[in-house]
């Protein structure tokens, strides 16, 4: 770009001031010329021609003197329909009205969980951090500049209808005229629920604010919204109530919304967060294609609240609804951001994508989160907050909140904020942990496993097999346990004469053959060391596209033939158990029916006098299982095991107290550097009890690397407790 400046060369002429009105001279002084030291240069543009720009002071002032032709791009509003638009909130306080009668003092100062204050300490934070505006928390209509107040309003009986039974309807309507006696009964009937006259007004009104934030997001009023409701509804089936829940709120909503906007609105994701199964949800939505549900809770087989198999991994739907259900049921207690996002990242926000929804309903239970006894999980408002964040980039940000549990007063109030201010546009805080827990990792296994049946984009490393076909014999599909089994036994029968001891069901026919393999000479040995053992780990290379595993590059790593060989050349008997996995009953279970049966059938006609069990994985449970249900101790002399990162075994005595003491002191109990019982991260914060057995931490991870860094402590402690015996007995 070329410019022509004469910034020196333009003169000061001499001029006087007059009064324009009078013609007196007021003042005579040497002034700029127009403004001081303003002058004119050409500066060429990007089309060659040449334009006049005002120099001000030295500087350029191109809004003065300008072509039009320099204008390339004019001043437009803002194409953006999203970021305009206020993030909705719907509150109202006579919510609160519903609570549970006290019987007594103790509930007075020990309230009920699904206490009213919940919503209240959560309205009262959002004031706290200045998103909304009402200094007397009673529920004011302008609210400020970044919220917008969504009016609540009672459900009609025909939109809960589309849920709920007529008698269902019924029977909370006739809790606004029973007597005080009556409502304790109904409550002491119930099912974890609670009744007073206002409890139909309390549920009618968040099911009604639910459906309106459904539709204030839908039309466009909001970019998004935030129900703070109470009672909350996802426990709620189609014709009772349950689990503190009335009617089901986001499930009706939802109902409306796919009726009353059947043109923006042909698919909604329900997303729950709650530490709870969601199993009212799961029923009104079963059998929908336009609904995809996905529940992420603790379920530890089906024990965990509401305590049925409705929230199991293999829960898909039913009929045109199969492939619309999504249960991530966590095995465990304590999981924590890392889980959670893990989950995110590898199931739910995949199969969102490939589902594509017009609208995701969060059913935002608290529970889960850190410092609600409850729950009894860790999950940081930060990982809210980012879980937040994902599900505002589907259905172009149609996303509404609607709250359903969560019980630590002070947990519920920041997660609730931490989900609002992302809601509004702030970038979520950090996340507390990283590194996802074994039990995270394995249950996210297992639902891409089912799931990929369902969602092509869950198929890569998944799609080579079809697992419904049978692995009987004669088929080509077959278990690989199996093969491996049958090798471990061929070595055994050829390398040491080992024998089969047969499992008879009660039809005298074996049930598994090869599952449990004795040293020849098994029947008069003195001492036995028994192992009981998962089947033999494989680490397979695999191809990332189809799973196929390699076998050219995969190896088998059998830890029990060090255990083998050691008891052997001590002239010990050996009894080598393997647990399968996956035929139709849990290994837990399995293990523990099968040590039963051997000590029942087998053991106590030996002439075995010293016994020692040694156990490898989730098997060793069968060992406790044992010790706990027979009396064992005037034979057993030692109990180890090497569990890895698997769940902790508590021994349980159904004969005698004083067998947990006994089990401390003749126990080792080796673990993974990283097990959750050592507390986070692998740390020391905790300490297991002593019903686990004598529990230690290892330096390593891996149950074979375990195994090696730990074999010659558990040989000797075999040996010490063989000879500790023989001692006494002299």
């Amino acid at each position: 770009m070329s410019t022509e400046v004469k910034e020196n060369s333009i003169q000061q002429p001499s001029v006087k001031i007059e009064n324009s009105t009078n013609g007196n001279i007021v003042a005579e002084d040497t002034i700029e010329q127009e403004v001081s030291n303003n002058h004119k240069r050409k500066i060429e543009n990007l089309d060659g021609d040449t334009d006049e720009v005002t120099v001000v002071n030295g500087n350029d002032k191109k809004d003065i003197v300008q072509d039009e032709k320099s204008v390339i791009v004019p001043a437009v509003p803002p194409k953006v329909h999203y970021i305009p638009l206020k993030t909705g909130l719907c509150y109202d306080v006579r919510m609160r009205y519903h609570a549970k009668i006290f019987t007594s003092y103790f509930e007075y100062i020990d309230p009920h969980p699904e206490d009213p204050r919940r919503i209240y300490r959560i309205y009262k934070i959002l004031a706290e951090s200045g998103l909304i505006n009402d200094p007397t928390l009673s529920g004011a209509e302008d609210i400020g500049e970044l919220m917008l107040k969504i009016p609540v309003r009672e459900a009609l009986a025909e939109e809960i209808l589309l849920v709920h039974s007529v008698e269902h309807l019924n029977f909370l309507e006739s809790t606004t005229s029973m007597t005080k006696e009556r409502l304790l009964e109904e409550t002491e009937k119930g099912d974890s629920v609670y009744f007073n006259n206002d409890s139909f007004l309390g549920a009618k009104l968040s099911c009604g604010g639910s459906i309106e934030a459904c539709k204030a997001v839908v039309e466009g009023k909001v970019k998004n919204a935030l129900a703070v409701v109470r009672p909350p509804g996802h426990h709620a089936e189609p014709d009772s109530p349950g689990g503190f829940c009335l009617f089901s709120n986001v499930a009706v909503a939802a109902k409306n919304i796919l009726k009353n906007y059947p043109e923006s609105v042909k698919k909604i994701v329900i997303l729950d967060w709650d530490i709870h199964h969601g199993n009212g949800t799961q029923k009104a939505f079963f059998n929908d294609p336009r609904v995809l549900y996905i529940s992420m809770h603790r379920y530890e087989a089906g024990k965990y609240y509401p305590g049925t198999i409705a929230g199991a991994v293999d829960q898909v739907g039913e009929g045109d609804g199969v492939g619309t259900n999504v249960n991530i049921p966590w095995p465990v207690g304590g999981m924590g951001d890392a889980d959670y996002m893990y989950a995110f990242r590898k199931v739910v926000m995949p199969i969102c994508y490939e589902f594509d929804p017009d609208l995701v309903i969060i059913s935002s239970g608290f529970d889960a989160a850190h410092g609600d006894m409850i729950g009894q999980c860790h999950v940081s408002p930060g990982c809210y907050g980012h879980m937040t964040h994902l599900l505002k980039s589907l259905a172009k940000g149609n996303l509404v909140v609607v709250l359903e549990g969560g019980y630590n007063l002070d947990s519920i109030a920041i997660s609730a904020l931490a989900v609002a201010k992302v809601l509004i546009g702030e970038p979520p805080d950090e996340l507390q942990t990283k590194i996802p827990k074994i039990e995270a990792v394995e249950t996210i296994d297992e639902v891409i496993r089912v799931q990929s049946k369902h969602f092509k984009i869950l198929r890569p490393g998944h799609d080579s097999v079809d697992h419904s076909l049978p692995t009987n014999e004669g088929n080509k599909n077959f278990n690989l346990q199996e093969v491996i089994r049958n090798k471990q036994a061929q070595d055994l029968f050829t390398r040491h004469n080992f024998i089969s001891l047969p499992l008879l069901n009660d039809k005298g026919n074996s049930d598994a053959d090869d599952q449990i393999l004795a040293s020849p000479e098994i029947y008069d040995s003195d001492i036995i060391v028994i192992s009981v053992h998962d089947p033999a780990e494989v680490w397979g290379k695999v191809d990332p596209s189809t799973g196929l595993i390699n076998p050219s590059g995969s190896t088998i790593i059998d830890s029990t033939i060090k255990l083998i060989n050691w008891s052997l050349d001590q002239k010990y008997g050996f009894i080598d158990i393997n647990i399968p996995d996956g035929a139709g009953v849990d290994n837990i279970t399995s293990s523990q029916e099968v040590l039963l049966y051997l000590w029942d059938n087998y053991i106590q006609y030996f002439k075995a006098s010293k016994i020692s069990f040694v156990g490898f994985g989730e098997s060793y449970s069968g060992i406790i299982h044992l010790l706990g249900h027979r009396e064992t101790r005037s034979v057993v002399k030692a109990a180890i095991a090497i569990i890895d990162r698997k769940q902790l075994r508590p021994l349980v005595p159904l004969l005698d107290e004083g067998v947990s003491d006994w089990f401390y002191r003749n126990s080792l109990i080796f673990t993974s550097k990283y097990h959750s019982c050592w507390g986070s991260g692998g740390g020391d914060s905790k300490k297991p009890r002593k019903k686990f057995g004598r529990v230690l931490k290892s330096d390593s991870d891996g149950l074979d690397n375990i195994w090696e860094e730990r074999f010659e402590e558990c040989t000797d402690f075999i040996l010490d407790s063989i000879e500790d015996f023989d001692e006494s007995s002299n």
